[in-house]
């Protein structure tokens, strides 16, 4: 897996992993075993620290954030609209014309079968170019 540097001067996986520590709940639990069903669908996966402090998971582009609430951990898929949800896992962040959202409260299963097939649609998604604007046609 390849690792990306952080602002902090740490690697983005360290800090993640340190996230996971800090909420020391259930929170933590699901980010972790939602981290590892993401590289065991993607080994090549980067993880990245953006935006203050919000995990990212990409792959020639965004994946998905995961972030974490006081009664919800969120994962935002940045292309989740352009994506088929057979499963019907996206729960949230429904109405956007991009990004599609999981959110999972405790003591919630998710599909981690139907979950790992959508972090590769997402992948081959955005390694299929279709997420870049269009050229524009010379004149």
């Amino acid at each position: 897996m390849k690792k990306s540097r952080a602002s902090q001067g740490q690697p983005a996986s360290e800090l993640i992993s340190k996230r996971i520590a800090e909420l020391g709940d259930w929170r933590g639990e699901t980010l972790s075993r939602m981290r590892k069903l993401i590289k065991k669908a993607d080994p090549d996966v980067v993880e990245e620290w953006k935006w203050m402090g919000t995990p990212v998971w990409s792959h020639d582009g965004i994946i998905c954030t995961g972030e974490s609430y006081k009664k919800v951990v969120k994962l935002t898929f940045a292309k989740g609209a352009s994506l088929t949800d057979a499963a019907r896992l996206f729960n949230s962040s429904l109405d956007g014309n991009t990004r599609r959202a999981i959110d999972i409260h405790e003591g919630e299963a998710v599909d981690e079968s139907a979950f790992t097939a959508l972090v590769r649609q997402a992948v081959a998604h955005n390694r299929s170019g279709k997420s870049k604007p269009p050229k524009k046609a010379k004149s």
